[in-house]
């Protein structure tokens, strides 16, 4: 069989089920990741509400929330709670500067912003690949990836 169709270039070299060389191939990037930090969302109606709460939930970092009565609350999203209405969801938020954790209804709220630093910006599975074939390029041996640091 010749090296074309047996599936591998060399021991050294494998090729995958498209015939392309693992050794020569690019990293492709992933998904786009759109940036949220320093984002404030519209919330003019319930669904554009939930939307930026789910976004919130999955944040990496602190947002401010606006109450109604004009309170403001910067913390972590750790939580959320959906109910049938406004009144009945709930979003669960770790203070910034507290250890407390608070409950808000969804209809208490009056804006957000993602105001704090995304703690996992730049720290992507892609960036870890990147630094693995600088580090290989430039001829180092025993390499490995290690994560970084959050803060």
């Amino acid at each position: 069989m010749s090296g074309a169709n047996s599936g591998q270039d060399s021991a050294d070299h494998p090729r995958g089920s498209d015939g392309a060389n693992a050794e020569t191939l690019e990293v492709a990037p992933g998904a786009a990741r759109a940036q949220i930090e320093g984002w404030t969302p519209e919330l003019a109606t319930a669904d554009e509400l939930r939307a930026a709460l789910d976004t919130a939930f999955g944040y990496r970092g602190d947002v401010t929330i606006t109450l109604k009565n004009g309170a403001k609350i910067e913390g972590y999203v750790f939580d959320r709670r959906k109910g049938p209405a406004l009144e009945r969801s709930f979003v669960r938020v770790m203070p910034k500067d507290s250890e407390e954790k608070l409950t808000i209804a969804y209809s208490d709220i009056a804006a957000l912003a993602f105001s704090g630093r995304d703690t996992a910006a730049g720290k992507s599975w892609e960036a870890w690949v990147r630094k693995y074939w600088e580090k290989r390029a430039a001829g180092e041996k025993g390499i490995a990836l290690h994560p970084e640091s959050l803060e």
